[in-house]
């Protein structure tokens, strides 16, 4: 049975911290997409069955909106899940939550798009991946 919600443990790293003393902007977008991976692959879609089936997600747009910062030792929860299928395209959205004390410290959202790895064009969403993913509602992540 699908995982509708993945939640990704994150513990914030020394190598993560960047001259304004937080979380660099880049940590979150790194953090986004292992969270991603490892919600397809516990889905049953891994990196590698991807390729194998001869297409995989590209990442068309990102947007993060950062709400607090993050400092070095936070422990944090990156929730994800998919929150629209299209014949070609998916958003993932993700919720940041510092264990200590609750708080969303971040909202964000990738627009995947399906490609043919062998044409490297837009490819229609195959039955058995969408059968994979529960879409939910942005309030449930």
């Amino acid at each position: 049975m699908p995982i509708p919600v993945y939640e990704h443990s994150i513990t914030v790293l020394s190598s993560d911290i960047d001259e304004n003393e937080h979380a660099n902007n880049q940590c979150y977008l790194r953090w986004m997409n292992e969270a991603a991976i490892a919600h397809s692959s516990k889905n049953g879609w891994t990196p590698q069955r991807y390729i194998d089936f001869g297409a995989s997600w590209f990442a068309r747009k990102h947007t993060i909106e950062y709400l607090a910062p993050s400092f070095e030792g936070d422990q944090l929860v990156l929730r994800t899940g998919v929150s629209d299928w299209y014949s070609i395209r998916s958003t993932r959205m993700y919720r940041f939550v510092r264990v200590s004390d609750g708080k969303v410290i971040a909202r964000a959202e990738t627009l995947w798009v399906f490609v043919n790895l062998s044409t490297g064009k837009p490819a229609r969403l195959p039955k058995e991946v969408a059968d994979a993913f529960v879409v939910v509602e942005a309030k449930e992540i």
